[in-house]
């Protein structure tokens, strides 16, 4: 016996969201299953993407909505995203949202997450490589390596309003650890003044990268007592990482410039 009469539309079954990292800017670094579920979605809604590229791998009859966030600019709110997803999800439609980098990972997903869920919307994530991680390729640094780093601590520069703030002494207590300070441009004074007085050595290597693993890339290596001085006189544009720890000495130096041009610029100013 037929669900519906033969000529009318069947009932169209509830829709979902995928939250899908797309990765750090190259539009290559996107994974295949993230690629896969951006192909077929009716509606993608995106960030202000590095790789606005991505795009282009919609369906051309796809409804496509940019709500990204620029510093001191949120056009859309969290709440408003978090509705825009479930109304589209609940009317039947299948729903990418389109994140830079991993959702997880400083990307409000989980918050987005959380709020489908409650909905009763199905979700599902595809994660994407994060900027520490794409970054430190592009540079030629490992993270972890024996000898140098056995830990990572990856750290929000930006602290949320009435926060408690960064745990200075816990982060630089040991050499050991490579920290990796996301969107740190504009904090970089503050990192290096949190990590120098909690004992972090002042010739601690460090490696700036601004538009990591897009063809604007820039990266300077200078030390954790320069940090403050190259990020505001290193010419570099946000979004910026700041990497500190032994495993910057490993730093390409076909990707990395070293800083001493900066500190001249920093003491003529001074």
């Amino acid at each position: 016996m037929p669900l519906h009469e033969p000529g009318a539309r069947p009932a169209r079954a509830p829709g979902r969201v995928c939250l899908v990292g797309a990765g750090p800017g190259d539009p290559d670094l996107i994974t295949v299953a993230g690629l896969k579920r951006l192909r077929v979605a009716d509606v993608v809604v995106h960030d202000r993407l590095g790789a606005p590229a991505l795009l282009g791998e919609c369906r051309a009859d796809a409804l496509r909505i940019d709500v990204g966030k620029q510093a001191g600019r949120h056009p859309v709110s969290q709440g408003d995203i978090n509705a825009l997803l479930v109304r589209h999800a609940a009317a039947g439609r299948e729903v990418v949202r389109l994140k830079g980098g991993d959702p997880f990972i400083f990307g409000r997903g989980g918050e987005e997450m959380i709020a489908l869920r409650q909905a009763g919307i199905p979700v599902e994530v595809v994660p994407g490589i994060t900027a520490a991680s794409a970054c430190a390729a592009a540079t030629g640094i490992a993270l972890t390596h024996r000898g140098l780093a056995s830990e990572v601590s990856l750290v929000a520069a930006h602290q949320r309003a009435g926060a408690a703030g960064c745990d200075w002494a816990s982060l630089a207590a040991r050499r050991d650890r490579t920290l990796v300070f996301y969107m740190g441009l504009s904090q970089a004074a503050d990192i290096a003044q949190g990590l120098l007085r909690h004992g972090r050595p002042g010739g601690t290597p460090v490696v700036l990268v601004s538009d990591g693993a897009t063809p604007r890339q820039r990266a300077l290596r200078c030390t954790l007592d320069c940090l403050a001085s190259t990020a505001r006189y290193g010419g570099l544009a946000s979004p910026c990482l700041i990497l500190v720890g032994e495993v910057g000495a490993m730093a390409d130096p076909r990707a990395v410039v070293l800083a001493e041009a900066v500190e001249e610029v920093a003491k003529w100013a001074a």
